[in-house]
């Protein structure tokens, strides 16, 4: 059987409900997804550790109001192409059991929750497949151009706003266990298993209903730092006026020391990173005392950029 028939095969659901099998992008796949309900995808960055998103933004995006428009990056193209391949090597290191598609569902009781995991686990169908077994547990593919903050293969150390993800997952749908399947480098193939943490469920959740009772109540979140914010707050405006707007004092202020240290910091950046192009030559990386510090890259023999690893066992 391949594992696409699943959705044609009398399987019973985990505790959740099925809102059925939907295709990303398509008007009943963001339907789903949109009004008063938090995803596995936005839980992180309702409790603030999304790195795609702000709470700032999410709340916007709740309650209806403009957002930036979803932008298509090489690391999102690549990682849905490769996430068949990621899947079908996990099931070749479990021939006992099926990954299937599992489509998009929510809490039994909580309908504001959804999911959407990559796959739900099966025991595979033999002699001895009882029908009426439920699915097991969920698997999530994922691919990484490092290995930061991923810990050693058959660990739970991942990404924290991972984690959230799955953790929403396993609460929404009542599985408690999720193994996780990361393809880094390009070659680098490590699984996971996270555990379901009732403690952990229950802060996400509490932390979703507080802002769901914002988003309702127009209790916008503090502006912060994040690039998802800015981005949110450039498409609030709609038209130009030829007017002045007061601002205070002290943002002025805050601004002008800002843009100071700005300035400051990109010379120093600047500096450093000449410093250490200079001394790379033509070698590829600079390392110190093992540790990798930053990788050259090349076009037509001279050097196109300099990049810093972004952790210090970055492999």
């Amino acid at each position: 059987m391949s594992p696409n028939d699943i959705t044609s095969h009398p399987y019973p659901a985990p505790d959740g409900i099925l809102i059925g099998h939907l295709t990303p992008g398509t008007a009943a796949w963001e339907e789903a997804r949109t009004g008063l309900t938090i995803t596995a995808t936005e839980i992180a960055a309702v409790v603030g550790l999304s790195p795609w998103m702000s709470r700032f933004s999410l709340w916007h995006k709740k309650a209806g109001l403009p957002t930036p428009p979803f932008e298509m990056n090489p690391a999102v193209e690549w990682g849905n192409r490769l996430e068949d391949a990621v899947a079908d090597k996990w099931q070749d290191e479990h021939p006992g059991q099926l990954a299937a598609p599992a489509g998009t569902w929510r809490h039994r009781n909580r309908k504001w929750q959804r999911a959407t995991p990559d796959r739900l686990i099966y025991p595979q169908p033999g002699a001895d497949f009882d029908v009426a077994e439920k699915a097991q547990a969920l698997l999530e593919v994922k691919t990484s151009p490092f290995g930061d903050d991923w810990g050693p293969t058959g660990s739970d150390t991942i990404p924290i706003h991972y984690r959230c993800q799955v953790m929403w997952q396993m609460d929404t749908l009542g599985l408690h266990r999720t193994h996780i399947a990361v393809l880094i480098s390009g070659h680098d193939y490590r699984e996971y298993t996270v555990d379901y943490d009732e403690a952990e469920a229950r802060t996400l959740r509490d932390a979703a209903e507080w802002f769901l009772h914002d988003v309702r109540n127009g209790v916008r979140p503090d502006i912060d730092g994040d690039t998802a914010t800015y981005q949110t707050i450039r498409v609030q405006p709609d038209g130009l006026e030829d007017r002045d707007i007061e601002i205070p004092f002290g943002l002025v202020c805050r601004w002008d020391d800002a843009y100071e240290a700005h300035r400051e910091a990109s010379d120093r950046l600047t500096q450093v990173r000449s410093e250490v192009l200079d001394l790379i030559g033509n070698g590829r990386r600079a390392i110190c005392e093992g540790r990798r510090i930053a990788y050259r890259t090349v076009r037509d023999g001279h050097t196109h950029s300099l990049n810093p690893y972004t952790s210090k066992d970055a492999a």
